[in-house]
């Protein structure tokens, strides 16, 4: 057992009588709650964060509009231009992953590429005040991809980090766990909502100067935060390439492909052995599943379990008397564990030709994964219409509040943080205790309907800022301002309120429960990998956007357009919100499908999650 799973204690000394009367001393032990981890570490990172995000989400949020009034780029190079960093920004963690797994370890990860981090916001303070004009627009980019950088390493490894505070051994630190997420959450829509509330009004009153300034500001004192905890925290070693156990997997499999238990086997290698490491968790085993079958149906009667260094002709004669119960065609990466002639007269075990039950479980869970992660790709591209797009939408209508008083357009992207503030309680106190009367689950809902929830509110946030679009282009049509594009339109921004809204309550739902899912059911050695899959759904949705506006232009260009200027009026902006509604409803239906047959982790000795997602009624049927 390593270090980090042997319980902490404290001496005392005791004063015991022995049996011939005589009075002694005794040193005993009794188990104390650790120093280090739980919700001490873990409030200290959410802080961390949330300042983090207050610098990425002050910087993007306001993002179109420095580079269209600013660097003078039409809306739809813009956009793209968005979506582009934004895009690498999710895809640089899938990197940043690999070195916190692999090398460094998440902490170290963080604090390098937190530095990182901070030297981008520094180039960019000065591109937007001392850099010379004919300079800028360079040095500008140069910095937000030195930033996206900084974002690879830190964000799929920060979340890891604070999540490994909970004890998974530990009953009260498991449960917690899932509460964790939440106010995860919560601590990063507090950061933004404060980027966007404060220092977007700074950057459009006072300048860009003062606004990335105070950014950076932040983000220094975010650093210097992380290291006062330094010693709160629980640190986990680096566990080697995830991509080499999931490669020795396919490997192996495809040697044996041909390979049949029943005649050719000599079991099951459960157990690799000496898969312990030091400064990670015990490693907990992963119980049997049947997916990824190649041919015929596998009906598992009895798992052998074989340990190679104490296999023995003896032991072989008795295993082939049993095998001949299995049936006869096996999963086909579960061929990987079983044990040939060649393994059995080998002395060491070759990882390249045989695998451990756990290994071949692990590998099942990411391939699990892939097509959730396809299915919420959607979502994103929904996503990146509040950045983008419905800051355009607002930025044409009547902002006033008061006399004297304008709301900056980007500002109304805190109406999804606000939003989330008040929708993650009523989640955690209210729905949670009110689902689980009618599930019977302990998180109300699992993981997967949480998702399926979230996406179809993105399909409703899409249609009601569809109707709202074409409300806005009536007005302007009636009041003959369609030919003048920076007229203010006679209609109250607060219109746009509603999908702003939907926007805040399908990320409590979506986004919150994608990132349990992909730390829940990756293995545990893989997680940061899991944390930059669900980033990286972000990124890919990004890209996705811009292919969808690439395409929509190359169809409508010889029209009016959609999103080939800056006319708002003659855009047909509604037109593309009901393309992505149809899209997203499309890519709902194909979600629940995917979702019906996804198998939750098992852990042998654990009480089991669901075995399949079921609908919700027949969680009724079962209940009564």
């Amino acid at each position: 057992m390593s270090k980090f799973s042997q319980p902490s204690v404290d001496s005392t000394v005791a004063l015991i009588m022995t049996q011939n009367g005589r009075a002694e001393t005794k040193v005993v032990s009794t188990p104390r709650k650790p120093s280090k981890g739980g919700w001490n570490a873990a409030i200290f990172i959410i802080f961390v964060e949330a300042a983090l995000r207050f610098a990425y989400y002050g910087l993007a949020g306001n993002l179109i509009t420095y580079l269209t009034n600013d660097l003078h780029q039409s809306t739809s190079t813009a956009i793209k231009n968005i979506n582009t960093w934004v895009g690498v920004s999710a895809i640089f963690p899938i990197f940043g992953a690999i070195v916190a797994d692999s090398l460094l370890g998440r902490f170290k990860t963080i604090l390098l590429s937190s530095t990182i981090y901070f030297i981008g916001m520094v180039l960019l303070t000065l591109s937007v005040s001392v850099i010379p004009t004919h300079y800028r627009e360079a040095v500008f980019f140069i910095a937000l991809y030195i930033i996206a950088v900084g974002e690879g390493g830190h964000k799929p490894s920060v979340q890891t980090f604070a999540a490994d505070q909970f004890d998974e051994e530990e009953p009260e630190e498991k449960a917690a766990k899932s509460s964790f997420f939440n106010w995860w959450y919560l601590g990063i829509v507090v950061g933004a909502s404060s980027a966007i509330l404060v220092v977007i009004y700074i950057q459009d009153n006072i300048g860009w100067t003062a606004g990335i300034g105070i950014l950076t500001g932040a983000l220094g004192v975010a650093l210097l935060i992380f290291l006062i905890g330094i010693k709160r925290y629980r640190k986990q070693a680096p566990v080697g390439s995830p991509f080499t156990m999931v490669a020795q997997v396919f490997v192996a499999a495809t040697r044996k492909r041909r390979v049949d238990q029943t005649r050719q086997g000599w079991g099951i290698c459960y157990e690799a052995g000496g898969t312990d490491i030091e400064g990670q968790p015990r490693k907990r085993t992963l119980a049997a599943t049947n997916q990824f079958r190649t041919m015929g149906v596998m009906v598992l009667v009895g798992v052998i379990s074989v340990n190679m260094a104490t296999f023995n002709g003896k032991g072989a004669a008795a295993l082939k008397a049993k095998k001949r119960n299995h049936a006869e065609h096996l999963i086909f990466l579960d061929k990987a564990m079983i044990i040939d002639d060649l393994d059995a007269s080998s002395k060491t075990r070759n990882p390249w030709r045989l695998c451990s039950l756990n290994q071949v479980e692990e590998v099942k869970l990411v391939l699990r994964l892939l097509p959730i992660w396809l299915s919420c790709l959607m979502f994103t591209v929904v996503i990146v219409q509040t950045h983008t797009l419905f800051i355009k939408q607002g930025s044409t209508m009547t902002r006033s509040i008061g006399p004297n008083f304008q709301v900056p357009p980007a500002s109304f992207q805190s109406l999804v943080g606000l939003t989330i503030l008040f929708t993650v309680p009523l989640y955690e106190r209210v729905f949670i205790p009110a689902a689980r009367k009618i599930t019977g689950h302990s998180s109300g809902i699992t993981m997967l309907q949480r998702i399926g929830v979230g996406l179809f509110l993105s399909i409703v946030e899409m249609v009601a800022a569809a109707l709202v679009e074409g409300k806005r282009v009536s007005i302007a049509r009636e009041h003959g301002l369609m030919d003048i594009p920076k007229a203010t339109i006679p209609m109250s921004v607060w219109w746009i309120l509603p999908q702003y809204m939907i926007s805040g309550i399908s990320d409590v739902f979506t986004v919150v429960g994608l990132q349990e899912l992909f730390y829940d059911q990756m293995p545990e050695s893989m997680r940061s990998m899991g944390a930059a899959a669900y980033i990286s759904v972000t990124g890919l949705g990004s890209f996705f956007n811009t292919a969808i506006i690439t395409v929509v232009q190359a169809i409508t260009a010889r029209s009016s357009g959609i999103l080939l200027g800056n006319n708002l009026n003659r855009a047909h902006v509604d037109y593309f919100y009901w393309i992505l509604a149809v899209l997203s409803a499309l890519n709902f239906c194909v979600y629940l499908w995917v979702a019906h047959g996804f198998v939750y982790k098992k852990v042998e000795g654990e009480k089991p999650q669901e075995g399949r997602e079921l609908a919700f009624a027949e969680h009724l049927d079962a209940k009564t």
